[in-house]
């Protein structure tokens, strides 16, 4: 039997990244009362064809019924059990700033069981105030309360020049995930999970994009 772990790998990222909005879709669904949806009445709300919408679902082992569909509950509760939506997940978050600040304010979150508990800082000025309910502590109290509490996912909002210190400090604690939102490309063992979110690179995508599609309405050549 193919090991869990070995799986997920197998599951392409643009699969995994389009399971939230199937889950969108079918929560609204739910609150209009309809118990069974086709897969053409999703490929229509995502813009995509059908057969996208079997693959995609069944990696969560979900498998629709010929001419019926896919039962509403229980494709919800596929998809949170193989993200891991249906289980808490504790985090902390380390960097309190502006970005940090709208992250602990995100009430998104708390749909899909992630729980930020604590935030953490360096800076003196940051260091006791309570932002979204949540009380900033200082960073060198970090290590003492990952373990304790057994936090093992963290979502790290700190400058470049020190992200790389505090990701050292976080797999010391035993941290196995960290949600990435600095420039840097971090330097893990295989044993602990980075995502990144790289708005700037984001944002260069969509600057490009938005440059070449101008170009196309003007009739200019786009290479």
């Amino acid at each position: 039997m193919m090991e869990i772990a070995e799986q997920y790998k197998k599951v392409a990222q643009p699969t995994i990244r389009r399971l939230p909005s199937y889950l969108g879709i079918l929560h609204s669904l739910r609150k209009q009362g309809i118990e069974v949806v086709s897969g053409t009445v999703i490929a229509e709300k995502m813009l995509c064809a059908p057969i996208q919408i079997r693959k995609d679902l069944a990696v969560t082992g979900i498998i629709g019924r010929p001419r019926i569909g896919f039962d509403v509950n229980d494709t919800i509760e596929a998809i949170e059990t193989f993200l891991g939506w249906n289980n808490s997940n504790d985090a902390f978050l380390i960097g309190a700033g502006s970005l940090g600040t709208a992250l602990l304010g995100y009430g998104g979150f708390f749909n899909h069981n992630l729980n930020i508990i604590a935030a953490f800082d360096s800076d003196k000025v940051k260091i006791g105030k309570v932002i979204h309910g949540k009380k900033v502590l200082g960073i060198e109290k970090l290590s003492n309360l990952a373990s304790r509490m057994h936090v093992h996912m963290a979502i790290l909002t700190v400058p470049s020049s020190v992200a790389q210190t505090i990701t050292d400090m976080l797999i010391s604690c035993n941290v196995q995930g960290i949600w990435n939102f600095t420039a840097v490309k971090l330097v893990v063992p295989d044993t602990v999970v980075v995502q990144n979110e790289d708005l700037s690179s984001g944002l260069a995508v969509l600057c490009t994009r938005l440059r070449q599609n101008g170009k196309a309405k003007k009739g200019e050549n786009v290479k």
